[in-house]
């Protein structure tokens, strides 16, 4: 639900769904913040694999902008787990310092990540209060101000 929505009544993997749905404003956000630095995809959905989360981007033309992919069916741990996140950071060569979590869950994308040393960002589209600390953004299109400033 970060970037692609889980539509009600859908089983299986995303890309056989008989339609897919982009969160508003991704494909903008996507398209900016992928011009300054890699975007990856870190997600606990059990139903696909890599390939299968490949297809549905593609259906939902998000794909070009998303280099690595990484989810519980490749890592074998999900979110909020710290070691989901440092498992992610290890394959990217990149220390988990220097990285940023983009998710709509509190717990399992922010306060997660967070615990694996991460900086992370909330997307609260539903309106909820902010705990003391966490950064957050109601809509995509807020990112790219908040990321490239």
């Amino acid at each position: 639900n970060t970037l692609m929505e889980d539509l009600p009544g859908q089983q299986g993997p995303m890309a056989t769904w008989p339609e897919v749905a982009v969160v508003s404003g991704a494909r903008e956000a996507l398209a900016l913040l992928s011009q300054q630095a890699p975007c990856h995809i870190a997600t606990n959905a059990e139903a696909s694999d890599e390939n299968a989360i490949r297809q549905a981007l593609q259906r939902g033309g998000l794909d070009t902008y998303i280099s690595e992919i990484f989810c519980y069916r490749r890592i074998g741990l999900s979110k909020p787990d710290a070691r989901f996140f440092h498992t992610v950071a290890a394959s990217l060569a990149t220390p988990a310092n220097r990285m940023v979590m983009i998710g709509d869950s509190l717990a399992n994308d922010v306060m997660g990540a967070r615990a694996a040393g991460m900086d992370a960002i909330w997307l609260n589209r539903h309106g909820g209060k902010a705990p003391s600390g966490i950064t957050m953004i109601t809509r995509l299109e807020e990112l790219p101000a908040l990321l490239l400033s």
